[in-house]
């Protein structure tokens, strides 16, 4: 049933442009929060009990990411790392160290596809412009 409705979340989202937003209160920051978590929900396919386990040790985790500051690239890079060494006991005990490693390619994959769409809007843009 959760798996239903946040698949059907996901399509009704998928539906509006995807902009990217860095702030929390931002209505664009939810869509893509809510875009997020469907996506990863989808790829770990976490049941009911996993997700609500889940879900409270990824926000903390990623409230720590999005704090890191990315100017200076090698040392951010270091720090990522450490963040993900810290969580992943606690990741591992909701959902394997199978899962794990899917869950980091999923974070990746996501900013891609978002990545992906933005260029494509842009580029949509840019064409009805220039018409």
């Amino acid at each position: 049933m959760m798996k239903k409705f946040v698949l059907i979340l996901a399509l009704f989202f998928s539906g509006f442009s995807i902009v990217y937003a860095q702030a929390d209160d931002d209505p664009r920051g939810e869509k893509i929060q809510a875009l997020k978590i469907a996506f990863i929900t989808q790829k770990l396919n976490l049941t009911t009990d996993e997700a609500q386990k889940f879900w409270p040790v990824y926000n903390q985790y990623d409230q720590e990411i999005r704090g890191v500051d990315r100017t200076d690239v090698i040392p951010s890079e270091e720090k990522l790392l450490n963040i993900r060494k810290k969580y992943q006991p606690s990741f591992e005990k909701v959902i394997g160290p199978q899962r794990l490693n899917k869950l980091f390619n999923a974070e990746r994959d996501f900013r891609t596809v978002l990545i992906r769409r933005l260029k494509d809007r842009q580029g949509q843009r840019l064409n009805s412009l220039r018409r």
